[in-house]
């Protein structure tokens, strides 16, 4: 009982020293804290649109058959390439064919005709210089040769215009590209007006982005813009803005515009996914503070300002900012070290230990 009552103070001191260097700790440690800190800098301030939208071909022809008929002939599949002129197909219809013939009867016809004509005019001339016949008979039968001359020229434009039809069977590439569409067989039987292919011309694509009504006019043709896909995320490409269609969608307030790629661009296909930041003022000295520093009291901004290892609430006035950084005008210097992450919790007079910045 006795050692147990010599032991009782010995341990209660050493309670007592753990609690108060606890304390100690807990108190210290309070009034620090660790920051990831950066550093204001002079560097180049870009402002852009962001803009979303898709790949598509510059030139796109949308071939339909201009005749009922069946189909005799398949040149080029769906996925394949085709040249200028190329035959993609062959449509078999009996009333071009026959309009060619009956085109061709009639001027055979008229041209017979006109001969005889002409034939008659002169043996009339003959006849009355020999005085046989009237002039009026001579002027008749000139103006006969001569209608006969005008109709056989209607005959041959006829016959033109119906072979002109006649190849209109024939479907063929206006120029070069990738055949996209072509769904039809030999054999099939297409009507008048049904879409029968299309040809994409794979070498020239742009890209068209909807952007904010708010942010239309700060657009201008001409002006540099960086394009992002989504199925090749690690890819940017370099274009300009070509065209800006003037009207506004009703329901997503959004306008079209056009982008031009600055050099030819492979491995894309039209109708892909694109993301587009179209660039309309560049800063080139601008001190900048990250975006995510920045926190606002009472209408007015604020970073935290680490200053003799204590953090200091610092106002600052803003300028012009982009997606990530703001243009501090007043407030900052260059060199001077900021909270990457203003915390609610922090306050002014917290002790500071700057700690390597996460890599986002």
């Amino acid at each position: 009982m006795k050692s147990l009552q010599k032991f009782l103070p010995k341990y209660s001191i050493a309670l007592a020293v753990v609690f108060v260097a606890t304390v100690g700790f807990l108190i210290t440690k309070g009034n620090s804290v660790d920051i990831e800190a950066g550093e204001v800098t002079y560097a180049e301030l870009v402002q852009a649109i962001y803009g979303t939208g898709f790949v598509e071909a510059d030139a796109v022809a949308n071939l339909s058959a201009e005749y009922s008929g069946t189909v005799s002939y398949v040149g080029a599949l769906e996925g394949q390439k085709v040249s200028a002129g190329q035959k993609i197909l062959e449509i078999k219809s009996p009333n071009p064919q026959l309009a060619v013939r009956q085109a061709k009867a009639a001027y055979a016809e008229q041209q017979a005709l006109m001969k005889d004509n002409s034939l008659q005019s002169t043996r009339k001339k003959n006849l009355f210089r020999e005085g046989a016949i009237s002039r009026q008979e001579v002027d008749d039968a000139e103006k006969n040769r001569i209608q006969s001359e005008e109709l056989l020229q209607q005959k041959e434009f006829m016959v033109k215009m119906r072979e002109d039809d006649l190849k209109k069977l024939t479907v063929r590439a206006p120029f070069s590209g990738m055949l996209t569409l072509q769904n039809v067989k030999e054999g099939d039987y297409v009507t008048i007006n049904t879409l029968v292919a299309r040809v994409v011309d794979t070498s020239s694509y742009l890209v068209s982005v909807e952007v904010d009504e708010l942010d239309v006019p700060k657009i201008r043709n001409g002006q540099a813009a960086t394009v992002a896909f989504d199925a090749y995320p690690d890819k940017r490409l370099s274009a300009v803005v070509s065209r800006i269609v003037p009207q506004t969608d009703k329901i997503t307030k959004t306008s079209k515009i056009y982008l031009t790629f600055e050099k030819p661009v492979s491995n894309i296909q039209a109708g892909m996914t694109a993301t587009a930041n179209i660039v309309y003022n560049t800063k080139q000295h601008a001190l900048l503070v990250r975006k995510s520093s920045v926190f606002e009291e009472n209408h007015q901004s604020y970073v935290w300002k680490i200053d003799n290892g204590q953090l200091k609430k610092q106002l600052i006035r803003q300028g012009a900012s982009d997606m990530t950084f703001i243009e501090v005008l007043q407030g900052l210097k260059k060199g001077d070290k900021i909270a990457l992450v203003p915390d609610k919790s922090l306050h002014e007079g917290l002790d500071v230990k700057i700690i390597t910045a996460r890599k986002s």
